[in-house]
This record gives C-alpha cells, structure tokens and sequence, in this order.
C-alpha cells in the first residue's frame, strides 16, 4: 500500500523492541513510548507547513523559517493515543489538540463513541490522528470518520503497531489517509490483538489491568 510507511530508524526499532518485553515496567513503557513517539514526530511532520519569520544573529539581520505550529492538531485516540501524544507535543509544542474517546466492545469488537472534542477553525488545520494501536481498525476508521465531519484540510494516522488485518480495513474505509506505523506484525488473534504485539498499549502505559 503506497500510503503506509514503516519508519525503519534504527532508533526506533530498538526502542519498540524494548517496549514488547513483557518485563518492561510501566515506568520503562511510557518512557520509551515518548522517546519513541519524538522519533517518529520526525517522519509524520517532514511535509510540515513553514512560515517565514526575521530574526537577529549576532551578526546581521536574516529571514529563516518556523513551523507553522498554529496550522496543526494532534487528535488523540483515548486513552491510549495520549501516551503517543505527549512525546509529539514535546516536539511540536504549538500543536493545538484533540480528543476523541472511544472503547471497543468486547463482544462485536465495534468502536463506541463517548467523547469529542476538536479546536476550532478545522477547515484551516492539519490533522495527525494518534494511537498507539491499529488492529482491527475499528477504532481509528471511526475516528476518522468523525474528525471527517471537521473538513481538516489534511489527515493522516500514526500508530506504533498495526498489521494486514487493520491495514486492509483502512484502505477499505479511508484511502487517502497516510499511514505511518514503526512496525507492520503477523496477525491478529481471536480476540483482536496484534501478534506478536506488545500487549494492551494503554494498560501498559497506565498501569491498569
């Protein structure tokens, strides 16, 4: 799939790799997981609207370029998305944000809504959707269903871990949003979860069971 790209940086891919040891401690997790989501900030944001801006060096008087921080909104998916959303603000801090809450039933395995909410003046912004997650796809095809309904000039999706199954289902439902993941696994088991995965991204990141 042209719109899906694996950031293979070595950084990257050590840090992920620490964060599927079951060992890791919830302390360990987050920590990687901000580390690893400035990394990826890197890649997702390359394209990033600039701005001129005049400034004066020691030396003389120059026109340089600045983000144009005020045109882009991260939109988390809770609660997980937030752990991936604290590291890309640490690098773009000018970002406004979004949330949008969803929980997956456990028996049909749809996403259900409970929350949302967006920065105003949509229609000028970028839009970065967040979660650590893209398994089934559930949860992300209905988010970006929803922030659809804001007419964000751009969107695109960044996870930690996806796989064939949810790739699939987001070409189905939202082919023109670019997928930017650290790593593509198997399969997904019977109950939904990536495999060989790292567990449930946001239990780790919390500390819940």
């Amino acid at each position: 799939m042209s719109n899906v790209h694996v950031v293979n940086h070595p950084l990257v891919q050590h840090k992920l790799t620490l964060m599927r040891n079951k060992t890791a401690s919830t302390n360990s997790f987050r920590r990687l997981l901000n580390e690893l989501s400035m990394l990826m900030t890197y890649e997702v944001t390359r394209d990033m609207p600039m701005q001129p801006m005049t400034v004066e060096t020691p030396l003389e008087t120059m026109t340089g370029q600045v983000i144009d921080g005020k045109k882009l909104v991260f939109v988390s998916i809770l609660r997980a998305g937030n752990g991936i959303l604290d590291g890309m603000l640490s690098v773009v801090p000018g970002a406004r944000v979004g949330h949008i809450g969803l929980y997956r039933d456990p028996k049909t395995l749809t996403a259900v809504e409970y929350y949302f909410k967006m920065p105003p003046e949509m229609h000028e912004r970028d839009a970065i959707v967040v979660d650590p997650m893209l398994a089934t796809g559930h949860s992300a095809i209905a988010a970006i269903d929803r922030l659809k309904e804001c007419n964000p000039k751009s969107i695109k999706f960044v996870c930690l871990l996806t796989c064939p199954e949810g790739l699939a289902a987001m070409e189905k439902s939202h082919p023109d949003v670019p997928i930017y993941t650290a790593a593509i696994d198997r399969q997904l088991n019977e109950h939904g979860y990536i495999l060989p995965g790292l567990g449930d991204a946001g239990d780790r990141i919390f500390g819940t069971q």
